[in-house]
């Protein structure tokens, strides 16, 4: 398997990526891209540190300047970039996988993302054939932007918040510091689960999405009565939630109520979901007077899309939630604050804001091992055509009670399935049809 994947690039350290490989894309880094001066940062993964020092012998050596920001989390990788006037910055993580895994993430000016088809893929190639190093090293300077971007963070918090309890988990992963900084600057009565900093991520792996990593933050939010849980994964570009209860709320109704609060404010704007997130998105911001928007999966196709159709935020299933304002990248703190805002102002808990979004039954994503991918979802295309057929990501077809998405994965044989209807009955029912179409 290649480590360059279509958002970012991302490997087992010392089997599929290493110090060598990544010397080599600071270098061609440089050569596509041309910059004077870049950021670079790391998260807290063992192997960060040498391969970090690894990138920015790259691009030093290929004559271009590095700002060494540290060790932070993603989205103030971003922000340096944006913030500061810096034309291009690089983050050493493999955010949410395993300890044994590490990466490169890559932006241009302003904070753009590069992609497979946007770089990543003519870097893969320009490896192989290096030409020689540039006359005049760059040279290497540091700069430390926590309070900068906790300062611009919190800038979006628009009223008093009651005093809530509040439990975060950042699973010894690189969100630690920044979190708690921006929860005691916020005033918050938090409890920090793990914010030791260990690359080894002794207590769980810092991924939200897999329910066996949230049964911490349940079990604490119960145990302290807290009124909200929020986890955040391996470099803190993702976070995800629980209610007072201890149960898990979906980020797609997290989109929603974030858009219902935007909306309230500037009705009009565009808001962009993923082909996998539920209905009921679409219809708050039709019902919010906002215009909805599908798009396709993945951080760096989500962020040209809203450049190019001009959204106000977007998000996705995974967690991952996008703002215009930030340059169109991930901002876990504003979720967070829009969260609270909406619990405050209409004096409700989170299980009691989602309830009235629990309007329809979803199948969660389904995997199915598929040699063919292509035939197999125009299969599904000629099965279903009285339907409404759409080919952004994968191909999504809509019916007036159901609908569903199949997608092929980027790296591995598999299409995943998603499947929503009006009832659960009728959800399982259309599941196990379109399953057997596809697994036949």
């Amino acid at each position: 398997m290649s480590i360059f994947k279509a958002y970012d690039i991302r490997g087992i350290y010392q089997e599929t990526i290493d110090e060598n490989i990544i010397y080599k894309i600071g270098r061609a880094y440089v050569l596509k891209f041309k910059p004077k001066k870049v950021t670079v940062g790391r998260d807290a993964r063992i192997s960060s540190p040498s391969l970090f020092k690894a990138l920015v012998k790259g691009i030093t050596d290929q004559g271009c300047d590095v700002v060494d920001i540290g060790v932070v989390t993603t989205p103030m990788m971003y922000f340096s970039v944006w913030n500061y006037g810096y034309k291009g910055g690089l983050m050493v993580s493999a955010s949410h996988n395993p300890p044994e895994y590490n990466g490169v993430k890559m932006v241009r000016k302003e904070a753009v993302p590069i992609g497979g088809d946007t770089g990543i893929y003519e870097i893969e190639e320009m490896i192989e054939k290096l030409p020689e190093l540039a006359q005049n090293k760059g040279k290497i300077e540091k700069l430390n932007v926590n309070e900068d971007y906790i300062k611009h963070s919190l800038g979006y918090l628009g009223i008093k918040l009651n005093k809530f309890k509040i439990v975060i988990d950042t699973a010894n992963a690189v969100g630690g510091p920044a979190a708690s900084d921006f929860f005691k600057k916020l005033g918050c009565n938090f409890i920090h689960l793990f914010p030791e900093l260990d690359g080894n991520f002794p207590n769980h792996e810092a991924n939200p999405l897999k329910e066996e990593n949230m049964e911490d933050l349940k079990s604490a939010v119960i145990k302290n009565k807290a009124d909200i849980g929020i986890a955040f994964d391996g470099d803190a570009d993702r976070c995800g939630f629980v209610d007072e209860k201890g149960q898990i709320v979906q980020s797609d109704l997290i989109i929603a109520l974030v858009a219902k609060t935007i909306l309230e404010k500037e009705p009009g704007k565009k808001i962009l979901y993923d082909v996998r997130c539920s209905r009921v998105v679409g219809d708050i911001i039709k019902e919010n007077k906002g215009i909805p928007g599908r798009c396709k999966v993945g951080h760096s196709l989500v962020k040209a899309q809203m450049k190019e159709e001009g959204a106000k935020f977007a998000g996705e299933l995974s967690s991952h939630f996008y703002l215009e304002d930030e340059h169109y990248s991930e901002a876990p703190f504003f979720v967070i604050l829009k969260i609270l805002e909406m619990m405050t102002k209409e004096n409700k808990t989170l299980s009691e804001l989602i309830v009235p979004l629990r309007k329809y039954s979803q199948s969660g994503e389904i995997n199915s091992k598929i040699e063919d991918k292509d035939g197999k979802m125009k299969e599904l295309a000629q099965k279903f055509s009285n339907g409404k057929i759409s080919w952004l990501d994968g191909i999504t077809i809509d019916f007036d009670d159901w609908w569903f998405n199949v997608r092929p994965s980027n790296t591995e044989p598999y299409l995943r399935l998603n499947v929503e209807a009006n009832t659960k009955e009728l959800m399982e029912e259309k599941k196990e049809l379109v399953l057997f179409i596809i697994q036949s």
